[in-house]
């Protein structure tokens, strides 16, 4: 069911110092920050030859990933991304299966402008779990 890797998500206090780490010490290729009301972000993605890095700064005090940092002062791996091929069908058979599908279950449109759902870490090894329609 699952596809290719799509990103592993970072969590950041500060996107621009992160940003720069990257860019500057690793000499990886970034995007330019990309604001998520939606979801509560602004996401900047390290392109890698294989995958992508996201790195996820709070947009405002009610972000997830406020909360996050609050459990994870220094940041860390956020969750994990992997692409689907229909969405829905991952969904339903994903909850047949047992897995909890955070939020209201439906798809919302991720930062890459594709419908994305997560899925509960505790059903997962402790991951946060992305699905993103590829």
């Amino acid at each position: 069911m699952i596809g290719r890797l799509n990103h592993v998500a970072i969590a950041v206090k500060d996107l621009g110092a992160s940003t720069a780490l990257y860019r500057d010490t690793l000499g990886a290729r970034v995007s330019q920050p990309l604001p998520q009301p939606e979801h509560g972000v602004t996401v900047v993605f390290v392109e890698l030859p294989n995958t992508k890095i996201e790195l996820l700064e709070p947009l405002g005090a009610d972000s997830p990933i406020a909360k996050f940092l609050e459990r994870n002062a220094d940041g860390g791996i956020h969750h994990i991304c992997y692409e689907v091929d229909d969405i829905l069908a991952a969904r339903e058979r994903l909850k047949e299966a047992g897995a909890r599908v955070l939020g209201s279950g439906e798809p919302r449109i991720g930062a890459h402008g594709k419908p994305v759902l997560f899925l509960h870490p505790k059903d997962f090894c402790g991951t946060l779990v992305e699905l993103e329609q590829a």
